[in-house]
């Protein structure tokens, strides 16, 4: 490991190399301790990255011992099918959830590697349940 790579889990280490993915500024992972659930994977689905609050999302799932799994493992088939769509298509699909009381706004769309499809990345905002809408002009 290079003196700047000592300080990063092994599993990011492997994301970095394997995939060209460059989330870190200077020593600063900017994505780890950003308050969005962030999950990236491959065009098969395999789970690539999560940061600190995905780990945390889902935790009672393994957090980020996901890092390697599957996503069709953890979705219903219609789920993975919309999956896959997104990513053989190039599109977006946005939605909001509410879980345990907590309203999210989730965002998933591909994401590229060098102007190539490389995967899907998944954004996972929590937001109020009232919140103020402008339109600019």
């Amino acid at each position: 490991m290079s003196g700047n790579d000592s300080h990063r889990p092994a599993k990011e280490l492997y994301l970095h190399k394997k995939t060209n993915i460059k989330p870190y500024m200077g020593n600063n992972n900017w994505s780890d301790e950003f308050s969005v659930a962030i999950t990236v994977s491959d065009t098969d689905g395999n789970i690539l990255y999560m940061n600190e609050k995905s780990g945390k999302t889902f935790s009672k799932y393994g957090g980020k011992e996901l890092i390697g799994t599957n996503l069709s493992n953890c979705h219903k088939p219609e789920s993975w099918e919309m999956i896959t769509d997104i990513m053989k298509n190039n599109k977006t699909n946005c939605y909001t959830i509410e879980k345990e009381g907590i309203k999210k706004l989730i965002y998933q769309a591909p994401w590229y590697n060098n102007g190539q499809p490389s995967g899907l990345v998944e954004l996972s905002l929590e937001i109020p349940f009232v919140m103020d809408h402008f339109i600019r002009k």
